[in-house]
């Protein structure tokens, strides 16, 4: 009975997914290829993942998206070409640094705009607390008055 559990046990762990999964290997013409290959699955993002890599996702489409940039670089397409080429067909969300364009200005100055901002509200109140600290001092007859009334305070 024990056997027949082991052998069991052990047929399920073989047929499960992540023992059963591949490793992509692509095989190239050149060195050069095979870098210009791991350049671009590290520049272009994956659209279902959204933050990794084609070359780091598991997902589906970015085995696909792995797959036509191998086939695309076999037909001697350049590194510019495969960008294109996600590029009309993904936008340019697909780019992990997208160009600088109106539609992603944005994107570029916003965080200028705020480091800037957040600066400007520093030193409005730093520069309103000194002015009110400045409004607060004073006069010889008020100091003198105030005085009085603390020693009368003193004597009760």
């Amino acid at each position: 009975m024990r056997i027949c559990s082991i052998l069991v046990l052990l047929a399920g762990l073989w047929l499960t997914p992540s023992a059963m999964a591949a490793i992509d290997v692509y095989e190239f013409d050149s060195p050069k290829q095979e870098e210009v290959f791991h350049e671009l699955t590290r520049e272009l993002r994956c659209p279902k993942c959204q933050n990794q890599d084609i070359g780091d996702s598991d997902a589906e489409l970015a085995k696909d998206l792995r797959d036509k940039t191998y086939v695309m670089l076999q037909e001697g397409k350049s590194k510019d070409d495969v960008v294109e080429y996600m590029v009309a067909r993904y936008g340019n969300f697909i780019l992990y640094k997208p160009p600088v364009m109106a539609s992603t200005l944005i994107l570029w100055v916003s965080p200028v705009i705020v480091i800037v901002l957040g600066l400007l509200m520093v030193f409005a109140r730093a520069r309103k607390k000194t002015r009110d600290n400045a409004d607060s001092d004073l006069s010889a007859e008020e100091k003198e008055r105030l005085a009085n009334l603390l020693n009368k305070d003193k004597e009760n």
